[in-house]
Formats: structure tokens, sequence, C-alpha cells
């Protein structure tokens, strides 16, 4: 499968184990009470950060990411077990959303984020007695574990990002400054994907990241756009590079920056190097010198260097340790974030429709999915938990009528 910067993928976390409706049976005990153990807890669907990945394809064939349901429970008061997590190893820079919303955001080796929660188990009828039911036979369900259907986008994670217009020559910078390997040709959009690299000054490593060559328009989707101008929104660096054989080098100097400005501004804020590449080309050097003073009149650091005889290299290299040692001190890392979702308030709704009603609400679904209705000391306590909620007083409220249907979640009941 190609790169992939993007995937959508269903994640299905492990549904709780039942409760179990057992009673005492030992010699001598003919009236042993409820023994009904809880079931276990359903796994959890996991995303970990991890440095040996850097595209989404392995996570897009998957399509489909189940975890583990919980064990029943058994007589004795023996709990069933805990369902085993799922855990999915995605690439530094994923960010994870789920309907529109960001629940997590992956910048670290090993951070991991849970998108998918796992059910409880369902209680034993050990749970269920009461002064006036000393024998319950019921239990509870286990709950179903989370389903969502996610969205992963990946920025790319790199210290140094490298922009310029279509053959000027990033590719080629990048392999002499780095341990990658490209694919490099000399025609336009050469680089389809983001390209990334190791580069070693002295005792310190630092990531590069090179992206398709900008085009005008770029910021509008025009051409690769924004699918990948995306990956030089989080390099603490910005390193351009303009080919110095070309007629006009300034004039590609300044497109290039006109479309980082529109697509986002805060860019052209952050430390930013100019490699003035193809110097060994007939007249190159002579225009790296004219266009080094002219940035030198907008306070913007140029260097000229040669992708192809190595020349300005280890030059360059130390100005860009420079430039990240100056961006880590400015703007330390930022600190994982953590996203939490609102609690869902009111518990829930109600809504009428032609035979009933439907009640929404993920409390009341869960105390619904998780009842006993095979039996009449489930019926009971289901009926006892919703009129606690207040749901049978708001139905009354609404005109609910002997025989109509009122749905919740995916169960059916006839209100009687």
């Amino acid at each position: 499968m190609p790169f992939a910067d993007e995937a959508q993928v269903q994640v299905k976390a492990g549904g709780g184990g039942n409760g179990a409706k057992s009673f005492r049976r030992e010699k001598f005990v003919p009236l042993g009470g409820p023994d009904g153990g809880d079931g276990g807890r359903g796994g959890d669907v996991i995303f970990r950060g991890s440095h040996d990945l850097w595209e989404l394809s392995s996570i897009a064939r998957r399509q489909r990411v189940a975890a583990e349901r919980g064990g029943d429970g058994q007589g004795a008061r023996k709990h069933g077990k805990r369902g085993e997590d799922q855990v999915v190893a995605v690439p530094l820079g994923t960010e994870i959303s789920c309907e529109g919303q960001v629940i997590g955001d992956i910048i670290r080796p090993g951070q991991e984020v849970v998108v998918a929660r796992g059910g409880r188990g369902g209680l034993g009828n050990v749970h269920f007695t009461t002064p006036t039911r000393r024998a319950p036979h019921f239990a509870q369900r286990g709950e179903p574990g989370e389903d969502k259907m996610l969205d992963l986008d990946l920025r790319t994670l790199g210290q140094v990002g490298f922009v310029g217009l279509p053959n000027a020559g990033k590719s080629s910078l990048l392999a002499a400054t780095t341990a990658a390997h490209p694919e490099i040709a000399a025609y336009p959009f050469t680089t389809l994907t983001p390209n990334l690299g190791v580069a070693t000054v002295g005792n310190v490593n630092f990531v590069l990241v090179d992206v398709p060559g900008l085009i005008e328009g770029a910021h509008t989707g025009l051409g690769l756009g924004h699918r990948f101008l995306r990956h030089v929104q989080r390099a603490g660096v910005l390193i351009q590079v303009v080919d110095v054989s070309e007629e006009d080098p300034w004039a590609g100097y300044q497109a290039v920056v006109s479309e980082l400005r529109l697509f986002d501004e805060t860019l052209l804020d952050r430390p930013r190097l100019v490699a003035l590449n193809k110097i060994d080309l007939e007249g190159a050097r002579d225009r790296a010198q004219s266009l080094q003073r002219r940035l030198r009149t907008e306070k913007v650091e140029s260097q000229p260097v040669s992708a192809l005889t190595g020349e300005g290299i280890d030059v360059l290299l130390k100005a860009i340790q420079k430039a990240v040692d100056r961006a880590l001190e400015e703007e330390p890392p930022p600190p994982v974030k953590v996203y939490r979702l609102e609690a869902e308030e009111p518990d829930f709704t109600l809504s009428r429709e032609a035979d009933g009603f439907r009640v929404y609400g993920s409390r009341v679904e869960r105390i619904v999915a998780m009842a006993d209705m095979d039996t009449d000391g489930g019926l009971g306590e289901l009926q006892r938990l919703l009129e606690r909620l207040g749901v049978y007083k708001a139905l009354r409220e609404a005109g609910v009528e002997e025989g109509s249907t009122v749905r919740v979640g995916d169960f059916e009941l006839e209100w009687i």
C-alpha cells in the first residue's frame, strides 16, 4: 500500500462479561444463598506512539480493530477475567478524531491514548439481595464496549522542515545532509510523499522532513496543496530551498513565502534559513551572492550550498543546529495534551416517533443494555432503575399510552 497520512478505522472495545446467576450448593447447606460472581471488564483499544512507524498505511489496511470481551462470572463468587487490551502502534504526530472532535494527539514515543473503553462487567446475583428478595434469580449482563469510527491525521513530527518550489533540490539536499534516500529525479513533483531523514551534528541528532514542492495556489489545495503543507506545521525550524540556477531566484523565494503566509502565517514567525542550492551550476554563484544581499535586508539568514558537490553542507548543518537550539529555548516541546470528552447532560432525552418514543442518553442506554430481560426479576430491576432515573415520569408527561413502543438503544420495550 502506498504512503498514507490519513486513515479511517473502526475500533470496538471488548464488552463486559455477564454476571453469574448462581446459588451456593454444598452438602448440609440446602438453602445456600446467591453466590454469582461478577463479569470481567472488557479490554480497551489503545493507540501507542512508536518511533518505528512513519505513516498510516498499516492501520488503514486493518480497517477494524477489536479488543477482547471480558469473561463471564461464575458460581462461588468467582469473577470473570478482564478482557485483553488491543494496543495499536501509530506514528508520532498522529491526531485522532471522532465525529469531528479531537480525542488524542500522539507526539511522544510510548504515549498512549485509550480510544475505546471496554464495557464494565455485569454484577452477579449476589449483589441483588434485599430483605424481601433473598434469592434473586437474575444478574446483570455485561456493558457493551465503545464502538467508534476514528479519523487519523498524520502531521509529521520533524524538528526541521524543507520547503521550496518543485525541482528546487529539496530531496537532494535532504539526502546530502542525512541518511535518507528519497526518490530524486529532474522533474517537478518527484516527491509525492514526505521524506524523513536524521542528521548528526556533533553528538546531537535531529529529524528533517522534506515535503513536495509548492506551486502558486498551494494554500488553496492546488497541486498537492494542503495535504502536504500541514506536514511542516510542527517543524520548529524551516529550511527554504531556493534554486539559484534559475534566472530569477528572488521571485521563487517570494512565491514560497507567499504560499506559507496564506496557509499559516505563524510558519514565518519561527526560525527560518534559506539554502541557496545548485551553486555549482553556471552563473548560480553570482545570483546566490545577489540574493544573499537582498535577504540580509530582510534579516533572513542564508547559506549557498550544492547538494551535488557537498559544498556548504557542513556550514548549513551547523546553522540548522543553532536554529534548532534557539527554537527549543524559545519554545520548549509542548506537553502531552489530554483531551476529555464532557459528560452527557442531561441523563436522557425523549423524542416522539410514529408508534411511540425513543429515549436517548448513554446512561439510560447502558442500564437497558445490561438488564437481564429473560427473567421477571431482571425486568423488575430494570423498571426500578428507569423509574429512579425519571424516565417513566418523563414518558407519562409526554403522553405515553398503553401498547406504545419505547426504544432505548437497540432495544424495544412495550409500555404496559
